[in-house]
């Protein structure tokens, strides 16, 4: 019984000292991976999250192919796929469903979290909200949004483009694996807010490239702030229902309401592969035109600062003979557009300690463009 006591007390001193230091969203991440089984963030947690509702309303069925599903995926696709813990594999050609094919269970219908990917649906946002004149321009300043950073060191130089490029200087590890670490906190914690304002810079905004989720998710804040409303619902209006989306998607939020701009939203593969289509056609949908043109041309040009492998939201391969770019999600969830071949690739999948050694890019992204060209195209 006296060891049971003290075994309690150091519990109790152990949480009591995560709730002073601010690290009590270590137990909420507790209870959302290792106490389900998991080793880490999941596509398949977006249940253990409050959500806001991004809505469709007139859901449009994508059109087949003549050679829908006819045409078998070679044993080096499959074994690529199989091997990395593959959920889903969509390919778009000619704006319509060539092959769809899932795997352990998931179908069309299964919604899985976007991770990273959600990143360049907000650059999107961005640059709605920059095209209805609700932002001024892409090198307003952060701080005109909030005051606060004004009075950061370099804080006063941040620019919504500094963010959009990864370009910050923040101070922010990208590293998921250490739950002390900023994205853990951003993740599984309860204020967006006191995660990212709470970090100091750790050079002059515009130096340097620097793939941050902290960049991006005051990003979202600053876009929050202009268009005065909730993300999702800006989401739904601008994008979701002109695109004809199937489903109602799920997009991540704080206690406050903020989505987790740099993450989470959680859909279905063919709607994935509608935001694929949309750049293919260069941001219209039919006639009308839902996204400038120009500031497509913005997202999808390299930046001398990155190496020429990221512009604004999306990583882009134009080393590779089939050039290509796309949106990157943590555990391997792409959504690739190769324009030469009016196509989109979609993956998704729970490919953990996702190989990245085709500087900085994934490696399985450039197969299965060159694979799945040669045996489509």
């Amino acid at each position: 019984m006296i060891i049971l006591f003290y075994i309690s007390l150091f519990l109790i001193t152990v949480a009591i000292l995560f709730y002073i230091f601010g690290y009590a969203y270590l137990f909420s991440g507790i209870s959302k991976t290792y106490l389900r089984g998991k080793s880490s963030a999941n596509i398949d947690d977006g249940k253990f999250f409050t959500s806001n509702i991004i809505h469709t309303t007139n859901p449009v069925l994508w059109d087949e192919h003549p050679d829908y599903n006819k045409k078998d995926l070679p044993k080096n696709i499959v074994d690529n796929l199989t091997q990395s813990n593959t959920a889903s594999f969509l390919v778009i050609k000619d704006g319509k469903l060539l092959h769809e094919q899932y795997w352990n269970g998931y179908n069309e219908l299964s919604k899985t979290n976007s991770f990273s990917m959600a990143k360049a649906v907000t650059v999107m946002l961005f640059g709605k909200a920059l095209e209805e004149g609700k932002i001024n321009n892409v090198d307003q300043k952060f701080s005109e949004f909030y005051d606060e950073f004004k009075n950061k060191p370099f804080g006063k130089d941040l620019t919504l483009k500094h963010l959009a490029q990864m370009e910050s200087g923040l101070n922010w590890d990208e590293n998921y694996k250490n739950p002390f670490l900023p994205n853990a906190r951003a993740y599984y914690g309860r204020s967006l807010i006191k995660a990212t304002f709470s970090r100091r810079f750790k050079g002059k905004p515009g130096e340097r490239f620097e793939y941050q989720s902290g960049s991006t998710q005051l990003l979202g804040f600053a876009v929050k702030k202009a268009v005065n409303q909730s993300l999702s619902s800006y989401l739904s209006e601008k994008f979701w229902i002109p695109l004809g989306m199937e489903q109602n998607a799920d997009w991540s939020v704080d206690e406050s309401e903020m989505e987790k701009t740099y993450c989470c939203i959680h859909s279905n593969s063919r709607d994935f592969a509608k935001l694929g289509q949309l750049f293919l056609d260069d941001g219209k949908v039919g006639d009308q035109q839902i996204l400038n043109l120009d500031f497509i041309e913005q997202m999808r040009t390299p930046t001398e600062k990155s190496d020429e492998i990221y512009g604004m939201g999306f990583w882009i391969n134009n080393d590779n003979p089939i050039k290509h770019y796309y949106f990157l999600g943590l555990q391997g969830q792409y959504i690739i557009m190769i324009p030469e071949h009016k196509m989109v690739i979609v993956r998704t999948g729970s490919y953990n300690n996702l190989p990245k050694t085709d500087r900085g890019r994934p490696d399985q992204v450039k197969f299965l463009v060159n694979e799945t060209v040669k045996h489509f195209a």
